[in-house]
């Protein structure tokens, strides 16, 4: 069963929806609160239909095998899809044919009401409320240890480059530049879905910045073993070392598997001048720079704006169809 939606509650919801609806035009209510050409509980209710949140993982990836470990999968979300589920379940609540015509004259307006109110889904209530026809809807959906491993990961998408031209601060790009989540949730421990409210060029996938953290990196060997490897930076500058210089990070031994040999580790530091202090010396503070982790951040964005395109193959949008051809298509299917 797709929905867990009492009959003739639905029944009473929509005909007491469609009896507040005095005419086609819709309204555009001051607060989230304020009921509109329908009601505020129903509408609520309608959105988080639209973003797939009472939809079963089952009907979003029919298989398994669509969405292996370590990938993600970017799509667009077809409006014509959407529009069918909400028209589905008002559909309940006609129990004859002037219900139906009724309602049939009435969804244009419900229509653009929930594009309306599907944008405003993650507003803060002291920002101003969000206005304008629902455009394309795109996300994709991320199968990772990074996802279960860091639960509060980070996502933002740009409608440009912010690392290029003008802006050149990926932290702090211009406004007119972000692209506004509709949706981000964990529907699993180790997968992700993400919803945008239009087509983004450029998405950073980032760590927590939470806190101060150590760490080192760690590579996959044959054999289904690991190497963790830590690179030196300069004490004075906080700059990694140039000509890059790695140190691969020892463990202890004997039943002590996964345990870093800190002491170890500090005697190889400390014979590099490099990471010795003022006083010459591997001191806590020069050790514990070297250990600093920033937040590791994943950029995807668009082939025309990757430098490298051959080496960043994996780092790149390659979409199948364009969202053009998409509307382009329901157009001459007159949808």
């Amino acid at each position: 069963m797709l929905f867990k939606y009492n009959h003739q509650d639905a029944i009473e919801l929509t005909q007491a929806m469609l009896s507040l609806a005095p005419d086609v035009v819709a309204t555009t209510p001051e607060d989230d609160d304020d009921d509109g050409v329908i009601p505020a509980e129903l509408r609520r209710w309608l959105v988080q239909l639209r973003l797939l949140e009472p939809v079963p993982f089952a009907y979003l990836v029919a298989d398994s095998d669509l969405l292996p470990l370590e990938s993600i999968r970017w799509f667009y979300l077809d409006r014509r899809w959407t529009d069918a589920l909400v028209q589905g379940v008002l559909s309940v609540g006609t129990a004859n044919s002037d219900d139906r015509t009724h309602l049939a004259a009435q969804y244009p307006a419900i229509r653009d009401e929930l594009d309306r109110e599907e944008r405003n889904r993650r507003r803060a209530r002291t920002d101003p409320r969000l206005d304008g026809g629902g455009g394309p809807v795109s996300g994709f959906v991320l199968r990772s240890k990074a996802v279960s491993g860091w639960p509060a990961v980070h996502v933002r998408a740009f409608s440009g480059d912010p690392a290029a031209g003008a802006a050149k601060d990926t932290d702090n790009p211009p406004n007119d530049m972000e692209v506004r989540l509709l949706r981000l949730e964990r529907l699993a421990p180790a997968v992700l879905l993400c919803l945008f409210d239009g087509i983004p060029r450029t998405v950073h996938i980032e760590e927590p910045r939470q806190g101060v953290q150590f760490g080192f990196d760690m590579t996959n060997q044959p054999g289904g073993t690991t190497k963790a490897q830590l690179e030196v930076r300069n004490a004075e500058t906080f700059e990694y070392v140039r000509p890059r210089r790695m140190l691969d990070v020892k463990f202890r031994h004997r039943g002590a598997s996964g345990v870093v040999d800190i002491k170890r580790l500090e005697d190889e530091l400390a014979d590099i001048d490099d990471t010795l202090g003022p006083d010459d010396e591997m001191n806590s503070g020069e050790y514990a720079l070297q250990l600093v982790q920033f937040p590791w951040r994943q950029v995807w964005g668009d082939m025309a704006n990757a430098d490298e395109p051959a080496a960043n193959e994996e780092l790149v949008f390659k979409p199948v169809i364009s969202y053009r051809a998409i509307v382009r298509d329901a157009f001459l299917k007159g949808d």
